[in-house]
């Protein structure tokens, strides 16, 4: 029997379930939160002198590029976090609960919404602990109130966006260990952006794919909001390209689960 009367209190119960799962295996949020943490410690404290003096730009040195990569690495928390939303999609269909859930009372689209919205308190939690270090190592923000709340918004929507994707990749995973697997290019490809230097240092053709990718239009609208001075063009941008990459996931991850639980 399945219901369809209680679809929000439904997807409540499953944001429960969802954030017990974390309680209980704590190991896998710290690995998820610690990432970003660590990619950024590592790289102005090693790699910082250097590559701020290249910036060309303000005191230079680790405080230069320190400043500089902050929006890589809050993006890169988002993307943490959902690569383990994947993993958990994936357990969910492949360890048979989802063969009792057919049995239940339960709203079909709870199962998803409940992954989607304890993703996103999880993106929340990471790029809450990765900006709170980035301000203990001597990161400051220009933005105002207004650009404050534009750039959560933008991180806001971009954890929805890359839920939704990395969802659809768990449903479509035929193991736990493959849906590990398939998100990690979200991780990496901050990385081929404007995260960690500028793109007007890459070689030709990889400079094109930066310049083009959503990644860095992301970033380089948070890093206009984060400094005070943002383009309304990038951000503009940075919503459409979330809002789409939104759609496509939910509209993959619907039409897969519906599949999975029809047959």
């Amino acid at each position: 029997m399945i219901a369809t009367a209680h679809p929000i209190s439904d997807s409540m119960t499953m944001l429960r379930r969802r954030l017990l799962h974390l309680r209980r295996y704590p190991a896998l949020t710290i690995m998820l939160v610690g990432q970003p943490v660590l990619f950024l410690l590592l790289l102005v404290s090693v790699f910082g002198g250097t590559l701020g003096n290249g910036l060309g730009a303000g005191v230079g040195g680790r405080k230069e590029y320190l400043h500089f990569i902050v929006p890589g690495i809050l993006v890169i928390a988002v993307a943490s976090v959902a690569v383990g939303t994947a993993v958990a999609v994936a357990m969910d269909m492949t360890g048979g609960i989802i063969n009792r859930f057919r049995t239940m009372a339960i709203a079909p689209s709870a199962v998803l919404t409940g992954h989607v919205l304890g993703s996103v308190t999880q993106s929340a939690l990471a790029v809450g602990v990765s900006a709170a270090v980035a301000v203990a190592v001597g990161y400051r923000s220009d933005a105002g109130l207004a650009d404050a709340a534009m750039a959560t918004l933008v991180l806001a929507m971009l954890a929805l966006s890359l839920t939704w994707l990395t969802v659809a990749f768990g449903l479509a995973a035929k193991s736990v260990e493959s849906a590990s697997n398939l998100p990690m290019v979200l991780v990496l490809l901050p990385f081929l952006g404007s995260g960690f230097v500028p793109t007007d240092s890459m070689p030709a053709g990889l400079r094109w794919f930066a310049e083009h990718q959503p990644f860095t239009v992301v970033i380089d609208a948070l890093r206009g909001l984060l400094d005070g001075a943002a383009s309304s063009r990038d951000v503009a941008s940075a919503l459409a390209w979330c809002t789409v990459l939104a759609v496509l996931g939910w509209r993959l991850s619907v039409g897969r689960y519906a599949r999975e639980r029809a047959g």
